[in-house]
C-alpha cells in the first residue's frame, strides 16, 4: 500500500526546518525503516505504513504531538492527479466531490466523502484499512492538510464549524483548537471536518473547465486500472479490535465469526502470516498504550480504553511489553518484548 513520495519529501523538509539541520530527519527515516535511497529518484512511491511511522517518530523526536497537525497546515499544493483536479475545479463543492471520487488513488488507506445535511456540510474520512487507525499523528496530518488545501485553493481563510477525531489527546485539545481556529473534538464517532453550507460555494480562482474535464477522464482511467487492495487477515483483525475499543477486547472467536471463518481457519490464516491473535492483541495494545501516554491520557483512562480490569493489570502488561513502567515511559518500542517460550494461541 503505497503513497506518493512527494509527501515524504515535504515531511522531511518540514522536519529539517524545525531542527535547522538534516541530522534529525535522517534518524527518523531510519526509525521508520526507510533509507536515504528510498527517497531519491527513481523512487516515486513509498509505503503508507512507513509514512505513518515517519510522522509518529518525527513528533516524538521534536517532543510535540501537534507537529504533524502544524505540518499539515503548511501544505499549499499537491502534485497528484487529485491535487490537479482540485486546482481546476469550479468551487469547494466540486473539490470535495472530486476527493470523494478519486482520493483512493493517492491514499488507499483512507477514503473521503462529502455529506450535506441541513445547514452544514462534512468532509468525512473512513478507514479503508482500519489498521491505520492506530496512527493518530498521520490522521491529524491528513485532516489538517485537507483544511490547508481548502484555504489555498479558495484563497479564503476557511474556518470549520468543528474538526473531529476518533482518538483522544488528553489536555492538548486547546493547542489543536488554536491551530485550527475552531473547536476540535477528540473521542468523536467519526473523523470529519464540519463546514458551514455556504463554504461549498467558495470559488476556486484557478478554475479551468477544459483542463478539469481532461483530468477527470485521466482519473477515471486510473480508477479503472487500479487493482483493489487485498488486506491481510491481520489488518482486518486490527480493524475489528480497534473498532471494539474503548473497552473489552474482542475475543478470537468473535473476530473469526465477524470475518466469516471458523476459529480453526482463522488461526491457520494468522499462522500463515506469521502471527497469532494473541500476538496481534499484544502488539496493538502496546502500540496504542504508548501513543495514549504521549497523547496525555491518564493511566486509568488508558487501562479502560485497552480493556484492562484495573490500572495495576495494565501497568504490569506495559512493563512486560516495553521494559518500562508506564509512569516512567520515555523510549517507544515498535513491538512488545517477546517472552521466551510464550504460547502462540489464536
Amino acid at each position: 500500500m503505497d503513497v506518493d513520495i512527494g509527501r515524504l519529501h515535504f515531511l522531511i523538509q518540514a522536519l529539517d526546518r524545525h531542527a535547522d539541520n538534516s541530522e534529525l530527519s535522517q534518524r527518523v527515516l531510519k526509525q521508520a525503516g526507510l533509507r536515504q535511497q528510498d527517497t531519491a529518484p527513481p523512487a516515486t512511491v513509498y509505503g503508507a505504513h512507513k509514512e505513518a511511522l515517519f510522522i509518529r517518530h518525527a513528533c516524538d523526536a521534536v517532543g510535540d504531538i501537534t507537529f504533524a497537525a502544524r505540518t499539515g497546515l503548511e501544505v499549499t499544493s499537491a502534485s497528484t492527479v487529485t491535487g490537479y483536479i482540485s486546482k481546476y475545479s469550479r468551487d469547494l463543492r466540486q473539490v470535495m466531490e472530486n476527493l470523494s471520487r478519486f482520493h483512493g488513488i493517492i491514499d488507499p488507506a483512507i477514503g473521503l466523502s462529502l455529506r450535506v445535511a441541513g445547514n452544514f456540510a462534512a468532509l468525512e474520512a473512513d478507514w479503508k484499512d482500519a489498521s491505520f487507525a492506530r496512527y493518530h499523528r498521520r490522521t491529524e496530518f491528513l485532516l489538517f492538510a485537507a483544511l490547508a488545501r481548502m484555504r489555498n485553493l479558495t484563497q479564503v481563510n476557511v474556518y470549520p464549524i468543528e474538526m473531529r477525531f476518533q482518538h483522544k489527546v488528553g489536555n492538548h485539545v486547546k493547542t489543536y483548537e488554536k491551530l485550527a481556529g475552531c473547536p476540535v473534538i477528540f473521542g468523536a464517532e467519526k473523523i470529519e471536518i464540519i463546514l458551514p453550507l455556504s463554504a461549498l460555494e467558495l470559488k476556486v480562482p484557478t478554475y479551468d473547465p477544459k483542463l478539469r474535464e481532461h483530468l477527470l477522464e485521466y482519473g477515471e482511467r486510473l480508477l479503472a486500472e487500479k487493482t483493489p487492495a487485498k488486506h491481510k487477515t491481520r489488518a482486518r483483525v486490527e480493524g475489528l479490535i480497534t473498532r471494539s475499543l474503548p473497552g473489552a477486547i474482542l475475543q478470537a472467536e468473535d473476530a473469526a465469526a465477524d470475518l466469516g471463518m471458523s476459529l480453526r481457519t482463522f488461526s491457520r490464516r494468522l499462522k500463515d502470516e506469521g502471527t497469532s491473535y494473541r500476538d496481534i492483541v499484544d502488539d496493538l495494545r502496546c502500540d496504542l498504550a504508548q501513543t495514549f501516554i504521549t497523547n496525555g491520557m491518564t493511566l486509568s483512562e488508558i487501562s479502560y480504553a485497552l480493556g484492562y480490569a484495573d490500572q495495576a493489570a495494565f501497568s504490569t502488561a506495559f512493563k512486560r511489553w516495553t521494559g518500562q513502567p508506564p509512569s516512567a515511559f520515555k523510549t517507544r518500542v515498535e513491538h512488545p518484548i517477546r517472552t521466551a517460550g510464550r504460547g502462540s494461541s489464536a
